[in-house]
């Protein structure tokens, strides 16, 4: 594995020219596997190349946000490559949105060219009146998977869609004959705009640099000791930073192969696990036990692996359940995956498997500093006390896409102030304990209040709603509307309204409705009133 401690400028040698590196030293070498089908490090190359080179034939420029919009597949990979390959900036879209949240993201990006998969064109066709979108690129999840898959697939439309005025891209890749541009590319360049909600307000773009990408990348690559011939299982979204980082980058960076999979299934992830050996899994708690309760789990072999680690979204990552999971694998205790943000690349802090304390998220990567200070007046806390958590490493983003006073609240003097309320211990493990902000975490996923309040402000009969998170026992919490309504409106009839204007996971469960909302003199709503 290549030394790269000194992670900035001109010196880094960004994701994409690993690839490059594996592909010609290697270009049999199974880079991804769908469901069965191998894809090599050459061929991943190749298509990623042949996708630079049809971006640029359509006007995209180095620096020139892209925005991706599809679920787990070989193509979200092809892309991803492919736009960075011409120096233009990523921007991973949900495909969990709807039009009004991807209308949003397309405004405020000013994003030309969008890759979506084809069955999420009409939203993409319903938010394009709010966006400059002038080439819609389409993928289509079926076209990679073989004739007859190794272990069984989602239920995958195998209807292609192409509408008027859409490009094929993976016919069009294929196509291709030119070869792409080779821009110079510095480890200071914007290489991913990922939407997040920083400390407050609605989703933000924070600006990652290659070098940012590179500095995560090989750090936790050399902490777990990863290797060339591991074979790591990629199932939580590439589109999310975490899943990017662990499914994507670490096997990509170290040449190591990924079993994709377009999302979780227990039983389909177990089976690769066994049929493909896997070593390497990072995923989420609630995945692992839904594998142990599968009644016939003890009839795969999952003694491949060695390093099982999880996010604690929905249930906790447990002593108990690390021991099940090392019975289980005859070994591979399962350790908590640690904690971070989007805002510094996230795995700040990391749990190996020797260093297992129960209730810390881990240490401190080396090269990430942490501090501890209270979150009004900036002091600086002593060992143990609760305070705000800040952040300083080369991994920090460059700050938020066109909001020059919103990175000035977050990054200050080179450090990200958090918003999460922890503790550093004397032997220096980091405990999250709580937060700031008023960003709800529904089953890990990230719901900013205003985001959902200014999708409610659309419903005809709401004048003024706003939201909190409330506990559940499940997904950890769960969204809860206040609403002012005029008329007759019902609980029923807001939530059903809502399901088909935002994600599911930002639905409120709960609705009550009131005659008017707790607000400042500047009609601002108080939150923490509700």
């Amino acid at each position: 594995m290549p030394d790269l401690d000194g992670v900035s400028g001109a010196q880094v040698q960004p994701l994409h020219e690993h690839v490059r590196r594996h592909a010609r030293a290697q270009p049999g070498k199974t880079a991804v596997i769908w469901y069965g089908r191998e894809i090599s490090y050459g061929e991943l190359d190749r298509l990623s190349d042949a996708c630079a080179a049809v971006l640029a034939a359509h006007g995209v420029a180095p620096g020139e946000p892209v925005a991706l919009f599809m679920q787990n597949c070989p193509q979200y990979l092809v892309a991803h490559l492919g736009v960075q390959k011409l120096g233009a900036i990523v921007s991973p879209c949900s495909p969990l949105f709807k039009s009004h949240e991807l209308g949003y993201q397309l405004a405020d990006l000013g994003a030309r060219v969008i890759i979506a998969a084809d069955d999420l064109y009409p939203v993409v066709q319903a938010a394009s009146a709010e966006s400059a979108l002038r080439h819609v690129m389409l993928v289509h999840y079926a076209d990679l998977l073989p004739a007859s898959p190794t272990y069984p697939p989602p239920a995958l439309s195998q209807a292609r869609t192409l509408p008027e005025g859409t490009l094929d891209l993976l016919a069009a890749i294929e196509a291709c004959r030119e070869a792409p541009p080779r821009p110079a590319i510095s480890g200071d360049d914007v290489a991913l705009l990922m939407y997040t909600s920083g400390t407050t307000g609605r989703p933000k773009g924070a600006m990652l640099t290659f070098g940012n990408v590179l500095f995560k990348t090989e750090g936790l690559a050399r902490v777990a000791e990863l290797r060339a011939d591991d074979v790591h299982l990629a199932i939580p979204p590439l589109y999310h930073i975490s899943g990017m980082l662990y499914g994507m980058n670490l096997p990509l960076y170290t040449g190591a192969t990924t079993v994709l999979h377009y999302r979780f299934d227990a039983r389909s992830a177990l089976q690769s696990i066994a049929r493909h050996r896997v070593t390497y899994w990072k995923g989420i708690a609630p995945m692992l036990a839904a594998i142990l309760d599968l009644p016939d789990a003890a009839q795969h072999d999952a003694s491949s692996l060695r390093v099982t680690s999880a996010s604690s979204f929905g249930i906790r990552m447990s002593r108990e359940l690390s021991q099940r999971w090392a019975d289980f694998t005859q070994g591979c205790a399962a350790t908590e995956a640690g904690y971070g943000l989007t805002e510094t690349h996230t795995g700040d802090v990391v749990t190996l498997p020797d260093q297992v304390r129960w209730g810390a998220n881990g240490k401190p990567l080396p090269g990430v500093q942490c501090r501890i200070v209270d979150p009004a007046t900036g002091q600086e806390l002593p060992v143990g006390a609760q305070g705000e958590i800040l952040l300083k490493s080369p991994g920090n983003f460059r700050g938020y896409w066109k909001q020059p006073e919103k990175t000035a609240e977050t990054l200050r003097d080179g450090w990200v102030h958090t918003g999460d309320i922890g503790t550093v211990d004397a032997d220096g493990y980091v405990t999250l304990v709580g937060r700031i902000k008023e960003m709800i975490k529904v089953s890990g996923y990230s719901v900013f209040p205003e985001d959902v309040e200014a999708i409610l402000a659309k419903h005809p009969q709401v004048v003024r709603a706003a939201v909190v998170g409330v506990p559940d026992p499940a997904k950890g919490e769960v969204v809860k509307a206040v609403v002012v309504a005029r008329g007759e409106l019902t609980a029923d009839a807001l939530v059903a309204w809502c399901r088909d204007n935002m994600s599911a996971y930002k639905v409120p469960r709960h609705v009550e409705f009131r005659d008017e909302l707790p607000m400042t003199a500047s009609g601002k709503v108080l939150r923490r009133l509700l």
